[in-house]
């Protein structure tokens, strides 16, 4: 449509933000286009450089100060969540371009479901075992598996999604440490921990999981001298963020055989290339970035993404404005 703005919804992977709410006002009032397919570089460039509004589904499309810089029609930008980790916010403020959020949704919840499913099929061999089952097979002497009650679950970070990490792990009956760089013993007590430092923790735990927000304290925080540390028959798990561990480093640790295992859900570049390592480790339990991806979460994205693009539309106040 002529003289109409230029809306473009990017990293919408599932195809879901069409099913959770009404567009036909924004169709009707814009040239939209939305994006299924990963986008990064030129190509997203090309993507975006007419575009007025922008809308991303998580950080899946990363607009650095330079990119920004290349788009001079830009008037809003959005995106879906509370944080961003690969939105140079204040390459936008600095040109007076509003930024909008949506509500998060219950990701914290889905989030620790995921993180328990991980556990549970690593330390249970979930895969292998249906493996068994699908080829024709019965339990082996593989099948001997250890429990997870009476060991010890070491927590790193117990902010909302770690607390509630820590209360389905004390309910299976393990013994829970934890430490974050701003740990106290206080903290730790209110969630039935010890509070150990972090070479304890590695050292000494059956299961080891993040749930740390990745920062520049942060990144790179378990490398090989950490993964060294590890039981050789110990699970480290990963629903956070990939930026925590040093991934190069892991995957020679997993081929090693310290830790015994990993679970991941997170990785440095997403989707996980074709041709990646990480595809080809067998101690690796892997999912492609499951943390958020439910119902309800998407049914909050898509509402936020149209209510404010709708004000927008109408030059009304955006219900969901960033606060950096």
């Amino acid at each position: 449509m002529a003289n109409s703005p230029n809306i473009v919804i990017l990293g919408d992977y599932e195809r879901a933000l069409r099913r959770f709410s009404k567009w036909d006002r924004i169709e009707q009032n814009s040239n939209l286009t939305i994006h299924h397919e990963p986008l990064r570089d030129e190509a997203l460039y090309e993507a975006v450089k007419d575009a007025d509004v922008i809308a991303i589904v998580r950080d899946r499309s990363p607009f650095n100060e330079a990119l920004i810089a290349r788009l001079p029609k830009l008037k809003m930008l959005m995106f879906t969540g509370k944080r961003n980790g690969t939105l140079d916010s204040a390459a936008l403020l600095s040109r007076n371009i509003p930024i909008a959020c949506t509500p998060g949704g219950p990701s914290k919840e889905t989030t620790t479901e995921l993180t328990w499913a991980l556990i549970l099929g690593a330390s249970k061999q979930l895969v292998r075992q249906n493996n068994l089952i699908t080829s024709g097979g019965w339990r082996d002497k593989l099948s001997v598996l250890p429990m997870l009650s009476g060991e010890r679950l070491g927590i790193i970070g117990l902010g909302a999604i770690g607390s509630s990490v820590a209360r389905v792990g004390k309910a299976f009956g393990m013994e829970l440490v934890t430490w974050s760089p701003r740990m106290t013993p206080e903290r730790a007590a209110a969630e039935n921990a010890t509070s150990v430092s972090l070479d304890e923790l590695l050292s000494t735990s059956k299961i080891v999981t993040m749930h740390l927000v990745a920062g520049p304290g942060t990144k790179g925080l378990i490398s090989a001298d950490q993964l060294a540390l590890m039981r050789p028959d110990s699970i480290l798990v990963n629903t956070s963020r990939s930026a925590l561990i040093n991934m190069p480093d892991l995957c020679t640790a997993l081929k090693k055989g310290c830790p015994g295992q990993a679970a991941v859900d997170v990785f440095d570049i997403e989707p996980l290339p074709v041709n990646d390592s990480l595809r080809n480790i067998p101690n690796l339990l892997a999912t492609p970035h499951l943390g958020f991806i439910a119902e309800p979460i998407f049914e909050i994205f898509s509402k936020g993404i149209t209510e404010t693009l709708e004000a927008w539309i109408d030059q009304r106040p955006i219900p969901y404005p960033f606060e950096p």
